[in-house]
């Protein structure tokens, strides 16, 4: 490693964008992209860390390192796939030759254009964005970007307006009212972002808002409003940093997170909970692991709380007293530090338990409004003010609690929100699937008429209970006959 090198090293920011690796002649020989420009650059440069030839030649050609800072993850994946076009250089096309390319397709020329992914792109008039190394991250990017530029992703149009038409995803191209104009005009808003005029949508979005404010069309500029608000939160979302393996000892955000709480080693097995219920109702509690910063989701657990009603501070209780139950504790590893989802309730609530049970576990609370980390003083934790000052963080203390807040780009922020939101996700999706259950038997048993036989033959056909209330009449009869279909579909009318 040279001194241009080792000093561009020392200069690398903590921030999302793309790496330019150039050769003697300062030619680029590698274009990539980072969560984290400062941790993913200098694994290249990390003896520890296991290598390919490929990379090994790569590595020995590098004579200096440019980079360009962006506003997030998705930006940072299409800026990457921008240049490598760009510059075709060679140690990309080495290292990707025995891996299979994605494209971003639009065909913006059809009557109902669609946004999909395609590996082999053909001239047919569609416009085609990429290559991409992997798939899944250009899927999680679209996820997000479809909140900000609603798109039709039907190959084929349906026959009647989808969800994603009453979510406000697709403009429904197959439904009545579809402004194909209109749809253009969206589609190349999300063409011009892939290309990376971000910074002029905004401004685009922000005229467009204040303009149909000055006329009182307050719906519409509500509209603009949040699909402009969904696209400056892309820049906070985490489209591939969650799987930039690091080696636990070279990881930023553990070791920063170590550092500001004074751990006494770097927790190499974090866990998380969270409650989710709807009123008081079907309430369960999750649990998630992670193990080295990487989901470890064979550990996860769920718990349908046995105390009814709306009481997360008992909710939370009753999960903890189970989970570290003399039995659980022989089952599964104890954490190195435990994640609460939620402030200072939530947060007193756990540590009372843990203190009833023994467990000295470093133990803090996330709240979700502005991310702030909360930590109770009661000699478990101890906050390091010289690393929160490093960190940029802002300290407030209030009784027996101290309050953090850091830069929502901050590598510990990520980290914490990233398990905190995996948390959340797993409750939801446990609680949602309680309660579709205890619907579908609750409602489905009622109708005079309608037999076990019968409703596994609906559940099987359609799906979901969700599903037989939206089906046709005629699609039931044709799958039960007419006169059973006319009871169910009488019955579920008058529950709407």
């Amino acid at each position: 490693m040279n001194k241009v090198v080792k000093n561009k090293l020392k200069m690398l920011p903590n921030k999302p964008g793309v790496y330019f690796h150039k050769n003697k002649s300062g030619q680029i020989i590698y274009v990539g992209k980072a969560a984290n420009l400062n941790n993913r650059v200098r694994q290249y440069f990390q003896n520890s860390r296991s290598k390919d030839q490929k990379t090994l030649l790569l590595v020995a050609d590098i004579t200096d390192i440019e980079w360009q800072e962006t506003s997030g993850e998705a930006e940072a994946l299409f800026l990457e796939a921008e240049l490598v076009k760009r510059y075709q250089p060679k140690y990309n096309i080495l290292l990707r030759d025995d891996k299979s390319n994605v494209y971003i397709r639009i065909n913006i020329k059809d009557v109902a254009p669609s946004v999909t992914i395609t590996r082999r792109p053909l001239d047919d008039g569609a416009q085609y964005f990429g290559p991409f190394l992997a798939a899944w991250q250009v899927k999680k990017a679209l996820k997000y970007l479809r909140k900000a530029f609603p798109f039709s992703t039907h190959i084929t149009l349906p026959s009647r307006a989808c969800l994603d038409v009453h979510l406000g995803l697709c403009p429904g191209p197959e439904a009545l009212g579809y402004n194909r104009q209109e749809y253009l005009a969206n589609l190349n808003k999300l063409i011009g972002y892939i290309k990376g005029s971000r910074q002029t949508i905004l401004n685009s979005f922000e005229k467009q808002m204040k303009l149909l404010s000055r006329q009182q069309n307050f719906e519409e500029a509500a509209k603009v409003r949040n699909r402009l608000l969904a696209l400056k939160a892309l820049q906070n979302q985490i489209i591939f940093g969650d799987r930039e393996a690091l080696d636990i000892s070279k990881d930023n955000a553990l070791t920063e997170l170590t550092d500001l709480f004074n751990l006494p080693k770097i927790p190499r097995r974090i866990e998380a909970y969270d409650i989710s219920h709807l009123q008081g109702t079907d309430t369960v509690a999750s649990m998630v692991v992670f193990a080295s910063g990487i989901a470890e989701k064979a550990s996860y657990r769920k718990f349908k709380m046995r105390l009814a009603g709306n009481d997360d501070f008992a909710h939370m209780a009753e999960t903890l007293q189970r989970r570290f139950s003399a039995n659980n504790l022989k089952k599964w590893p104890k954490p190195s530090l435990v994640i609460i989802d939620g402030g200072k309730g939530q947060l007193t609530s756990a540590k009372e338990i843990l203190n009833s049970l023994g467990l000295n576990i470093p133990t803090i609370g996330l709240a979700k409004a502005r991310e702030t980390i909360i930590v109770k003083h009661d000699g478990q934790i101890s906050i390091n003010t010289d690393q929160l000052h490093k960190l940029h963080g802002v300290l407030e203390k209030e009784d027996y609690f101290s309050s953090l807040n850091l830069p929502l780009n901050s590598n510990v922020i990520k980290l914490l929100q990233r398990i905190r939101d995996e948390s959340h996700r797993f409750a939801v999706t446990y609680h949602s699937s309680l309660r579709q259950k205890r619907q579908t038997s609750s409602l489905l048993d009622e109708i005079p008429g309608v037999g076990p036989s019968t409703k596994r033959k609906l559940l099987k056909h359609f799906g979901s209970f969700a599903k037989i209330q939206a089906a046709s009449i005629q699609d039931v009869a044709a799958l039960i006959g007419g006169h059973r279909a006319g009871l169910i579909k009488g019955y579920l009318k008058t529950k709407k």
